[in-house]
């Protein structure tokens, strides 16, 4: 790997990390649903016995992203790829044989999650956060549409799978898909810049002599470590206000095609309101990372939120009202507001905190974050079983996202000296 390459080698660790998030976030989330009413027919099984291992998969999520956060920092993240496409890999195919309802919770709550952490967002977007400070929005934009992504090209598919061959051959499809894709994007995987003789944002040897290079720099050498951040306000505050936004998200995507399909919508037209959210957040995550690079973050966050708490509302009463405009409509603004979830998140999270020990910091936060959101997706089921209705629940969670962008509009300014205990500067 050369400094004066044509290509920066950061724009190949974007496509790798649009590829990795696609399949760990189709795998988790975006296929999910298209399984619920099949499987919990087949088996006998409630909603709510559904989507138990998804919620039991948020504290396994946590868990293993704060084991693997700071190793992430000091090794990189290729090895926990490796890892990690092949434990998911070996859940997915062996969910097709599955008849026990605790077969579905190891396998599901436990192994397809761990694999999925393995090569997901973490991994992804620490090591983004040290290949980019300038552009960092704009990187994590373009590698988070992946995610989106997912909506668009699993969730369909996935469902005229299942309709056409059965469930079990659309987990065993899964994981074929898994490997075929993850392997060779978890062996672009890299550290961090300095390893190989490059500088963040692809900076020339020019550019740095000229002072370019001087905002990574201070980035790096501001940095806070796991143990300062912890002290900090702000810390608690991104946890809480993040956990009550990311909510919204595992309770749509888990529960939209159950809940179109209740209200009387064919599955295939269902699956049509994910596309119809996943379209808009892939194409606005491109400018959100434009702006999020050219201003301030806070602002955009809250719009983010209240933006996604507000179209969920207007899906509730669209589907009840049977207008399909509106609920296409609905759809759509939810996904403006989904793109610039993730960009925001971790640019905000970087610049609090710095990029030398953001893999520590962030898996620090999972915990916290993942565990304030893991009863979410279960007591929405729950919820439905007992009153057989969604609207309420979901309600309420379009009323978190909303408070959870107040939340982020109110985070103090960031300072890192202060937590490090030296002086502040001018």
């Amino acid at each position: 790997m050369q400094a004066d390459s044509r290509i920066y080698y950061g724009h190949w660790l974007i496509v790798a990390g649009f590829v990795t998030q696609f399949v760990s976030v189709g795998a988790q989330n975006y296929s999910i649903g298209a399984f619920m009413v099949p499987m919990t027919q087949e088996l006998g099984w409630s909603r709510a016995e559904f989507i138990l291992p998804r919620s039991l998969g948020q504290f396994v999520m946590a868990l293993t992203g704060f084991y693997i956060g700071g190793y992430v920092d000091r090794y990189g993240g290729r090895r926990f790829m490796l890892a990690g496409l092949s434990i998911l890999a070996i859940a997915l195919f062996a969910l097709s044989f599955i008849h026990a309802w605790w077969q579905w919770v190891v396998l599901n709550g436990v192994l397809l999650t761990v694999g999925a952490a393995l090569i997901g967002s973490l991994v992804v977007n620490v090591t983004l956060a040290k290949w980019f400070v300038e552009k960092r929005g704009q990187a994590i934009a373009w590698s988070s549409m992946g995610v989106s992504f997912a909506g668009i090209g699993a969730t369909p598919l996935i469902t005229r799978c299942i309709d056409t061959f059965g469930w079990r051959v659309g987990w065993q499809a899964m994981a074929a898909a898994t490997l075929l894709l993850t392997l060779p994007a978890a062996l672009m995987m890299r550290r961090a810049p300095e390893d190989h003789g490059l500088s963040p944002d692809g900076k020339t040897q020019a550019q740095l002599a000229a002072g370019g290079g001087a905002r990574a720099q201070a980035d790096f050498d501001s940095s806070v470590t796991r143990a300062q951040a912890l002290r900090m306000p702000a810390f608690y505050m991104l946890v809480v206000a993040f956990g009550m936004f990311q909510v919204l998200i595992p309770v749509v995507l888990f529960q939209t095609i159950p809940f179109m399909t209740d209200a009387g919508y064919s599955r295939d037209t269902a699956a049509l309101m994910i596309i119809l959210a996943s379209v808009p957040a892939l194409v606005t995550k491109p400018v959100w990372g434009w702006l999020i690079d050219r201003m301030n973050p806070k602002p955009l966050g809250a719009v983010s939120a209240i933006l996604s708490g507000a179209a969920l509302i207007a899906i509730v009463f669209s589907v009840q009202a049977r207008s399909d405009i509106w609920e296409y409509a609905a759809f759509m603004l939810l996904g403006v507001g989904w793109g610039g979830m993730i960009p925001i998140q971790e640019v905000i999270w970087g610049t609090y905190f710095g990029r030398r020990h953001l893999g520590s910091v962030r898996s620090a936060a999972l915990p916290f974050a993942l565990i304030l959101g893991a009863g979410g997706p279960l007591a929405v089921a729950r919820y439905q079983d007992v009153v057989g209705s969604y609207d309420s629940a979901f309600l309420f969670v379009a009323g978190m996202s909303i408070v959870g962008g107040l939340l982020i509009l109110s985070l103090p300014r960031h300072d890192r000296h202060r937590a490090q205990g030296r002086p502040q500067q001018a």
